[in-house]
């Protein structure tokens, strides 16, 4: 991948349409979470990258499954329906009221059910989805470009997991801190998360947190950052974690966040970006793991390779 096939997404120049994104996001993500058994970590209610954009994946409702996705090339939502049902609407400018009763009207169209929680998680004082009538910008080259970096991001993210024979996660979006995630798990239970995460109830994160985890992540700003960068983090976080020295030497240790955090942009102008990137996955991750003593070091191999079954 060169350099120039990492776009420029400067998270202060559409920082407005980046939060109503995000907002819409927990929409099409909330419908999801409502109709979809659980899964193990909250994994059921997660967006996917996608080559239009974002995607729910088939959801068990109206005639068998429906799919919804936020398509970020033609800015569109998409939604179908196994019996060959299509609907739509145009992402533009609107309010996030407007968008939630455009995405009613479009799976009832499809013969699904219209009905989620009614308030955005994880965000500042979150307001109703239906009593969000401020109209929000839509910059859509900004978007185009989110999506160009979100697929390079995920397509690293994807040779990363491949790299671990154990429990790890899919590469997903969760919604409600709007971030793209890849998990490792070493199997053993963790101590009792603290909870406390704004607008999300306990259970679930006490659930998310369940077992140890080495994260990685990939956000577009907010959240306390005001730049697009990568996190990794561990939890719980072993002794040594913090000061431990990380590579690339781009990457740093937030005390506030609890996390290393490696800026977008120095991934974006480095001249082998994914390298980098791949570095800064590897790094932290062996840094959690070695601290914390896994047991499942025998559980590492090599990236996968096309047509290269694993050596058993």
């Amino acid at each position: 991948m060169k350099t120039t096939d990492w776009p420029d997404i400067p998270y202060g120049a559409w920082r407005d349409t980046c939060d109503a994104l995000h907002l819409y996001a927990q929409v099409v993500g909330k419908y999801r979470l409502a109709r979809t058994p659980w899964l193990c970590h909250s994994w059921h209610a997660t967006l996917y990258p996608s080559a239009l954009g974002l995607t729910t994946g088939l959801v068990p409702d109206g005639p068998g499954g429906i799919e919804l996705i936020l398509d970020l090339v033609e800015h569109r939502v998409i939604g179908a329906a196994n019996n060959g049902r299509r609907a739509g609407f145009k992402l533009a400018s609107m309010s996030v009221a407007q968008f939630d009763t455009e995405l009613r009207i479009l799976i009832n169209e499809l013969g699904g059910t219209p009905h989620w929680h009614w308030s955005p998680n994880e965000v500042a004082a979150p307001v109703p989805f239906a009593e969000d009538t401020a109209q929000r910008p839509y910059d859509a080259d900004a978007v185009s470009r989110f999506h160009r970096a979100l697929i390079l991001v995920a397509l690293v993210f994807a040779e990363f997991r491949t790299a671990f024979l154990g429990k790890a996660s899919p590469v997903h979006l969760f919604w409600g801190s709007f971030d793209l995630a890849v998990t490792r798990f070493s199997g053993r239970r963790a101590p009792i998360h603290p909870g406390g995460v704004p607008f999300l109830p306990d259970a679930v994160t006490r659930e998310a947190y369940s077992h140890e985890v080495s994260s990685a992540g990939f956000w577009p700003g907010g959240g306390g950052v005001d730049y697009p960068c990568f996190y990794s983090y561990a939890y719980p976080a072993p002794p040594g974690f913090a000061p431990a020295r990380i590579q690339p030497s781009a990457a740093h240790y937030d005390v506030t966040l609890g996390e290393f955090i490696l800026p977008y942009e120095a991934v974006r102008t480095s001249p082998d970006p994914a390298g980098m990137l791949m570095s800064f996955l590897q790094d932290t991750y062996r840094t959690a793991a070695d601290l914390a003593n896994w047991d499942v070091r025998n559980l590492e191999c090599q990236v996968g390779r096309p047509l290269r079954p694993r050596q058993i």
